[in-house]
């Protein structure tokens, strides 16, 4: 049994990555920053952490992860929100949860980033959508050279689509749709893969079973 601490815990795909680390017999441990969030997460069986990862200091995350076997950062500003918290969130907090990671001397950590962001910017982009696209860049490369034991999760445009458990996982996938519960799924069976660690893989829809992916 892991336990596995949850950055974004009750985003869509958190709230998923709680309830398929429950059924596999894991446990889970949400950290949200609203008390009104909290109830939900323990409905879904998960010990819960309140703190705010735009506030909070490396000690104060790290006292929060004792007894934690690895981290999965799924948070994001979400949409609607500023070029700022982009930063402040996206890439920020993922920095954050890496330098408290090492502080607890938890080594796995797994990023949910986004496909495409390594692609040069376009000048006439939106600037808010460039600050999104620039965070996650820049927090994929930063957990490149932590020396966790990293790996980095960059799913195709998302859907609410039930879960098939089936995927392209590869390095090159090329972009394509896939379920958020299927990107829950495979964060799950990645955070307990050696084989996975280093990785960095884009995600689509497709004909693998999830466990033969993350284990290639």
């Amino acid at each position: 049994m892991t336990k596995v601490a949850i950055v974004g815990a009750h985003g869509q795909i958190g709230q998923f990555i709680i309830k398929h680390l429950r059924a596999q017999g894991h446990e889970a441990l949400g950290i949200v920053r609203k008390e009104e969030q909290v109830s939900t997460l323990r409905k879904l069986g998960a010990e819960c952490l309140l703190l705010d990862i735009e506030s909070a200091t490396v000690d104060q995350l790290a006292a929060g992860l004792k007894g934690v076997d690895a981290v999965i950062f799924a948070a994001g500003a979400g949409p609607g929100s500023s070029a700022e918290r982009k930063r402040t969130v996206d890439y920020a907090g993922s920095v954050l949860l890496a330098d408290a990671a090492k502080k607890a001397g938890i080594a796995r950590y797994v990023q949910i980033s986004a496909i495409g962001v390594d692609n040069p910017v376009k000048p006439e982009t939106d600037p808010t959508w460039k600050a999104y696209v620039e965070a996650k860049r820049d927090a994929d490369i930063s957990l490149r050279k932590s020396g966790l034991d990293w790996t980095i999760i960059r799913p195709g445009p998302l859907t609410d689509d039930k879960a098939t458990g089936l995927v392209t996982l590869e390095e090159h996938a090329g972009r394509g749709e896939v379920s958020r519960e299927d990107v829950a799924l495979v964060a799950v069976a990645t955070v307990v893969e050696d084989a996975s660690i280093g990785k960095q893989w884009e995600l689509r829809n497709g004909n693998t079973p999830i466990r033969d992916a993350v284990s290639q």
